[in-house]
C-alpha cells in the first residue's frame, strides 16, 4: 500500500476515535438529561395524583366543618 495512503487511512482512524468518544460522551449526558428529568418533573406528578385527592378530602372536611 502506498504510503501516503496508509497515512490518510491512520488520519481517518484516529479522527473516527476521536468521533466515536465524543457520541459516547453525549449519550452519557442524553441519558443523565433523561433520568434527572423523570425524577425532577415525573415523580412528582405522581406524587401529585396521590396528593390532590386528599388535599380535596380536607377541604371538604374543613367546609362541613362550618
Amino acid at each position: 500500500m502506498d504510503p501516503k495512503m496508509q497515512e490518510q487511512l491512520d488520519a481517518i482512524e484516529v479522527r473516527v476515535a476521536e468521533i466515536y468518544t465524543s457520541v459516547e460522551k453525549v449519550r452519557w449526558y442524553m441519558k443523565v438529561t433523561a433520568w434527572v428529568t423523570i425524577i425532577v418533573f415525573v415523580l412528582p406528578l405522581i406524587g401529585l395524583f396521590f396528593a390532590i385527592p386528599a388535599m380535596i378530602q380536607a377541604v371538604t372536611q374543613a367546609s362541613s366543618l362550618l
